[in-house]
């Protein structure tokens, strides 16, 4: 059975920092692409952050660098390091793995920039 669990969410005040871990489990991890999508109400779900099998990361132009994407292939998870956090960074944070035609969805962990 395959499963990505994020944690790491929460409420934090503006121009804090949080840390997403995904963890994932039922696949060959270290083969995935693995990436992290936010969706905010009323909007679309959008890509923050995504890195390889191979390491490259590809990162949304709007986040002017606040954040990093990282992978642990040995704990078979993968990190979001957000920095400067915004109040337009409040989302429901997802982790998505994907190997071709594969693609797995984690449940979501949500995030509240507010004072």
């Amino acid at each position: 059975q395959v499963q990505l669990v994020e944690s790491g969410g929460g409420l934090v005040q503006p121009g804090g920092s949080l840390r997403l871990s995904c963890a994932a489990s039922g696949i060959s991890f270290s083969h995935y692409t693995l990436g992290w999508y936010r969706q905010a109400p009323g909007k679309q779900r959008e890509l923050v952050a995504s890195v390889t099998s191979g390491g490259s990361t590809n990162y949304a132009e709007s986040l002017n660098g606040r954040h990093t994407i990282s992978r642990d292939n040995i704990k078979n998870t993968v990190y979001l390091q957000m920095n400067s956090l915004k109040p337009e960074d409040t989302a429901v944070y997802y982790c998505k793995g994907k190997l071709g035609p594969l693609e797995y969805w984690g449940q979501g962990t949500q995030v509240t920039v507010s004072s």
